[in-house]
């Protein structure tokens, strides 16, 4: 009997295209995987974030908080009340570090600074609510923070052409007032 030639295991009409296909449909699941902001435009990388992250609200947030503080260590509020509006910042500030990192490189590194002050501005205000040296670091921290978020509004702004609404409270949908709402 003639020797015959081996066959190939997994012939058929196209035995080559075999890994291809299995290379075709490891991207498919991977390109499930793909986060909503890492496709697209700069632009639109950012917007998804914005509006997904709640990236303008965290900063509005922040914003009040700081001014909620300044107002109780101005009215010379009683320690617990001091300590409550400190410790409020510095539990945003940590909720906003939980949103990073955002699809642009810069807007990450501002918003990471600009938390980070704002994380030890409330920490310390709440060590020292009845008085002491911290509340000098504390305000020039949130002065800080203040103004790195003041930076990454203009960076979102100068990436998206649109200045990102920073209210704190929920608007009604389709209203056109948050350019990043769903």
């Amino acid at each position: 009997m003639p020797d015959r030639p081996a066959r190939r295991r997994g012939g058929g009409l196209w035995p080559g295209l075999r890994p291809l296909a299995v290379v075709a449909a490891v991207a498919t699941v991977l390109a499930g995987c793909t986060a909503a902001e890492d496709v697209g435009t700069p632009a639109q990388r950012v917007s998804t974030w914005m509006a997904s992250g709640s990236g303008g609200a965290t900063i509005g947030e922040l914003e009040v908080d700081n001014r909620n503080v300044a107002r109780a260590l101005a009215r010379h509020d009683p320690p617990a009340e001091v300590r409550a509006v400190c410790a409020l910042l510095a539990t945003d500030a940590a909720a906003g570090h939980g949103n990073l990192p955002t699809p642009d490189q810069e807007l990450t590194a501002l918003l990471d600074r600009a938390y980070t002050h704002e994380f030890d501005a409330g920490a310390e205000c709440e060590q020292a609510a009845g008085g002491g040296a911290e509340l000098a670091r504390s305000a020039a921290n949130r002065a800080a923070g203040l103004a790195l978020l003041q930076q990454a509004v203009r960076r979102v702004t100068a990436i998206t052409g649109r200045v990102p609404s920073t209210t704190t409270t929920t608007l009604p949908a389709g209203s056109g007032s948050d350019p990043f709402a769903g």
